[in-house]
């Protein structure tokens, strides 16, 4: 009787082990419903997560397994995505209409997905329709595990800070105006955590600190179509992490943040104890839309100036702040390797891509392009098509070139737009940008070093000004008017991945594509085969499943 035993107890302390050895689960449960609230100061519909806008915050550690079961209680299709979280081997959790089916009205789908070797500042945002422009979104963060060092001191608190321009006019207007053609023109304001405020000392304060105490704010650009810049009264702000990166700790007095990108800094309250206004302001605008958000030092009752600091003009401010971001190259980020240690201007670049966007018109309607091509949505997912084996019968690969042609502005076409990226391969992408706004792009999947940012037109010789020592790993990248930015970055996650431009009309009008990157050993070293509870339509959705990946 005294073996059995022994092998049972083996067998549980190996269960045992097996299960403490899996990383941590968060699970969350999401009612997405209406609700009528006030932004800018009048009634109108917005997309809630269990009553709240913006939505709650997923707050995890390197590794973790998020877990998040979304009820569509809205009227129409909804996904959203994970603005930055690399999906590793995991396309099938993108939430675009690329990769996912979207969940019907009336019915729940459950996201699983793993934030695997990542740290840093993110947010969620609705993908479906135009539901961005209702709400939906919300912050997303990711902090190092215990033993691995941060470079800097834990701060006292830690304050979320989502700021972007905002409509008076409904998702479903706006909708309508594109789809008949026309654009949605300027945004009416601008707003900070949901709120517009009024800058009159009548604000309740949404941030408190106590003297001499150090806070990190996150400022992520939730916004549709405006850079902004960030500030706060009588304090400076040391720039400590950029989209999961940690940076050299320079200190500013403002920040542009552009769409879709997020900032983690540290603010010491030093100053007299009073309020304070946290400023978010429009760049690059005819008109400076602006908004204010108080911060309240403890004990204070004294208001704040009306005297509000002034923000930058012009971009070529804009354009050297960026150059004076640089990686920590001693600090280590979601590994304890240090961040230098990957010395990305030592490989050698297999293939340059160039971007260039477009507008134009299609049938007397406005639309937007990557490379002349303007991209339209399938009915059936461009993964799910890929994985069953009849992307034939949905889209075709690689309809634009590498190289657009000088005379790629003049016409505008309408396919689905899709690329094939060689696994593993090291790739060059240059975005150029013809038109006289900025441009904000965001590469999901991956994460890129942006070497340059330079005005003018890209060529090889440009290569020269690039940084190949200590530029920041990120996810986006704004490009200037008559400008082009050069990024870099590995092909080393297999999926169909989305590029995006981060500006809402122009994303929903067609300046977006994917890029198929597919591991030639069809292994679940490199990809997960799609899940069981995948939800399926269009022309896969009553096909038997494929052979699944081997192992």
């Amino acid at each position: 009787m005294g073996k059995p035993n022994l092998l049972l107890l083996a067998l549980i302390s190996t269960l045992v082990v097996l299960v403490q050895s899996e990383d941590p689960y968060l699970f969350y449960t999401w009612d997405v419903s209406y609700s009528t609230l006030s932004p800018l100061g009048v009634p109108q519909q917005v997309i809630t997560i269990n009553g709240q806008f913006p939505g709650p915050r997923i707050n995890g550690t390197s590794n973790n397994n998020v877990v998040i079961n979304v009820f569509n209680n809205l009227d129409e299709p909804l996904l959203f995505t994970w603005n930055g979280i690399q999906q590793r081997k995991n396309s099938w959790q993108e939430g675009v209409l690329g990769t996912n089916c979207p969940i019907q009205p009336g019915t729940n789908f459950t996201y699983k997905f793993q934030v695997k070797d990542q740290i840093g500042s993110y947010f969620y945002y609705p993908t479906t329709a135009l539901h961005r422009a209702a709400g939906g979104y919300g912050p997303l963060t990711v902090h190092s595990r215990e033993l691995i060092p941060v470079p800097f001191d834990w701060p006292e608190e830690e304050y979320i800070v989502l700021t972007g321009d905002w409509y008076r006019k409904s998702h479903t207007e706006l909708k309508r105006h594109m789809d008949n053609g026309k654009t949605i023109g300027r945004t009416d304001g601008v707003i900070i955590n949901g709120k517009q405020g009024k800058g009159d000392g009548s604000d309740p304060p949404m941030f408190t600190m106590i003297p001499g105490k150090t806070y990190r704010y996150r400022f992520c650009n939730v916004g549709m179509k405006n850079s902004l810049n960030v500030r706060i009264q009588g304090h400076t702000m040391k720039l400590v992490e950029i989209e999961g990166s940690h940076t050299v700790q320079n200190v500013y007095d403002s920040l542009d943040v552009h769409m879709g990108q997020c900032y983690s800094v540290l603010v010491t309250a030093d100053q007299k104890p009073k309020d304070y206004y946290l400023v978010s302001s429009t760049r690059f605008t005819k008109t400076v839309l602006m908004t204010t958000a108080t911060i309240r030092y403890t004990g204070s009752n004294e208001p704040a100036s009306p005297v509000l600091p002034e923000a930058p003009t012009g971009w070529a401010w804009s354009l050297n702040q960026f150059r004076s971001f640089r990686w920590n190259l001693t600090a280590s980020a979601a590994r304890p390797n240090p961040q230098g240690s990957y010395h990305y201007g030592k490989i050698n670049i297999t293939r340059t891509i160039k971007f260039v966007n477009t507008a134009g018109t299609v049938d007397r309607k406005l639309r937007y392009a990557i490379n002349g091509l303007s991209h339209m949505n399938t009915d059936t997912p461009l993964k799910l098509a890929e994985y069953y084996g009849i992307q034939d019968q949905v889209f075709k690969y690689d309809i634009i070139t590498d190289d657009p042609p000088a005379d790629v502005g003049t016409k505008v076409t309408i396919a689905p737009n899709v690329i094939t990226g060689i696994f593993r391969n090291f790739v060059e992408i240059i975005f150029e940008n013809h038109e006289k706004s900025v441009q904000s792009w965001h590469l999901s999947g991956y994460s890129f070093f942006a070497v340059a940012i330079e005005p003018g037109t890209w060529s090889p010789e440009k290569r020269k000004n690039y940084n190949l020592v200590d530029a920041v790993s990120r996810h986006t990248i704004q490009v200037y008017p008559k400008g082009w930015a050069a990024v870099m970055t590995t092909l080393d996650n297999a999926g169909m991945w989305n590029m995006r431009s981060l500006l809402l009309e122009r994303n929903y009008l067609g300046q977006q594509l994917y890029v198929s990157v597919l591991s030639p050993a069809r292994s679940l070293r490199d990809e997960y085969n799609m899940p069981e509870t995948q939800l399926l339509c269009g022309k896969v959705k009553n096909l038997p499943f494929p052979a699944p990946y081997s192992s």
